[in-house]
């Protein structure tokens, strides 16, 4: 028996640290007051992904990047990017081939931007295929509480668009040919499945009343930069509880009103936010959380769905127009004005997830720099549905595996140097996940 006795104290030790509180158990941000002992590359934070997806794609007069580093000049639709210029690669020129030949001008090019798969256009046949983000969850998801995160603004829709299902345009992430993977709209829901255990379960007080003895139980124990950095981190959870709070009692709606003022029903718990720009900064907040916390290191938002019925009309200068009639809209001066304006605001949306995970340390890189993140829409030019390319911002280093401040242009490659499942390859390599093909490419994207 001494022969085959091991020394355990020598073993490597989980570099995570756990505020615990009523059995739920909250990870804290990296510290450099607490010991870590594993050694090597288990030492450093993961890799993170998520995509960001805006529908009905850009005005591309005013989308475009030249240059590198800090003096890349963006085109008029990329201006909330300026800060971020050496954090990002603008890439252009790569498509998805099943979409480009597809004959449905919407609904055969959506559900296969993360795919690369033919979508078919049969009715009684709802398929198109796994979707990246997907594989990831199903390969490196036990790893974390939530396998991934799947977020959206606007519910699933179930009407028909010319003759197929409107779930098509509703679900950018596909759990298998057949099953979308279910969407969360709701910021409170979330918000339970990351503080919960992982299964969405309602807490029935603040997680930061549960763990806040323990905190300060902690604090005589860390340095100062780590107290303000608990201090921070704890205070970003009560600010989202808060605004949460806030948002699930907001009387407006965007859009149409309903022929009822007030419910005639009881009020469910945790409403929807009805103010678009408040729900996607929480949507944003919550992916950052749920990357600090570890609870899942996979993640896509779709800031509307495909033939969006979004009402833009809190923009200033957009007359109450409806998303799907701006970005359709005949190259009409005004409208294209308008259309640019919904563009940036989108572009808005990504700016604030790199400035927030920027600002995150993780010992000596931040929170960025440890993850991918992509911003992409499924068409090109939203007016003519053009499939010919698609727009794509990668942001972040991908913990050094990427090099950023840079323009990415396979426009003039040739068309199987061009597949954006050639990128989905390369990005999942950057994760562990390595696949001899996906979708439409068994190449890796050369240059990235």
């Amino acid at each position: 028996m001494n022969r085959i006795k091991r020394d355990l104290s020598h073993q490597p030790k989980s570099r995570r640290n756990f505020l615990r509180g009523a059995g739920v158990a909250l990870a804290l941000p990296w510290m450099e007051s607490l010991p870590v002992f594993a050694a090597g590359p288990k030492d450093r934070p993961p890799v993170r992904f998520a995509c960001i997806y805006f529908s009905n794609g850009v005005e591309p007069i005013h989308w475009f990047a030249k240059g590198e580093g800090s003096s890349m000049e963006l085109g008029p639709a990329l201006q909330a990017m300026m800060p971020h210029r050496e954090d990002m690669n603008f890439v252009r020129g790569l498509y998805n081939q099943q979409a480009f030949v597809s004959t449905s001008p919407h609904l055969g090019r959506m559900p296969n931007t993360l795919s690369g798969a033919k979508v078919s256009l049969d009715p009684a046949d709802i398929r198109v295929g796994t979707t990246f983000d997907q594989v990831l969850s199903q390969q490196i998801g036990s790893q974390t509480a939530v396998p991934s995160l799947v977020l959206g603004i606007e519910p699933n829709e179930l009407r028909l668009e010319d003759g197929l299902s409107m779930i098509y345009g509703s679900c950018l992430s596909w759990a298998t040919s057949t099953k979308p993977a279910t969407k969360e709209i709701y910021p409170a829901r979330t918000f339970d499945l990351l503080v919960g255990d992982g299964s969405g379960r309602q807490l029935d007080r603040s997680i930061l009343d549960e763990v806040l003895q323990e905190a300060h139980g902690l604090e005589p124990k860390i340095s100062r930069n780590d107290k303000q950095k608990l201090g921070e981190y704890l205070e970003s959870i009560r600010d989202i509880e808060k605004r949460i709070e806030r948002a699930s009692k907001e009387e407006r709606l965007e859009g149409w009103r309903p022929t009822l003022t007030k419910p005639n029903m009881p009020r469910p718990a945790d409403g929807l936010p009805q103010d678009v720009p408040a729900h996607m900064k929480l949507m944003m907040d919550l992916t950052v959380l749920a990357f600090q916390m570890d609870k899942t290191r996979v993640a896509t938002c779709m800031l509307n769905n495909d033939l969006s019925q979004m009402n833009f009309k809190f923009l200033e200068g957009v007359k109450g127009a409806l998303h799907l009639d701006l970005t359709h809209n005949g190259k009409a001066p005004a409208a294209e004005a308008m259309y640019l304006k919904t563009n940036q605001f989108h572009i808005a949306q990504f700016a604030y997830l790199v400035d927030r995970m920027k600002k995150i340390d993780e010992g000596g890189q931040s929170l960025l720099d440890s993850s991918m993140l992509m911003l992409c829409s499924n068409l090109f030019d939203g007016d003519t549905h053009s499939a010919d390319q698609m727009p794509i911002l990668l942001a972040g280093k991908g913990g050094g595996s990427l090099k950023t401040g840079r323009v990415l242009d396979y426009l003039d490659k040739e068309n199987d140097q061009r597949r954006a499942c050639s990128l989905y390859l390369s990005l999942m390599d950057r994760m562990g996940v390595k696949l001899d093909k996906f979708g439409d490419s068994d190449k890796r994207l050369t240059n990235l």
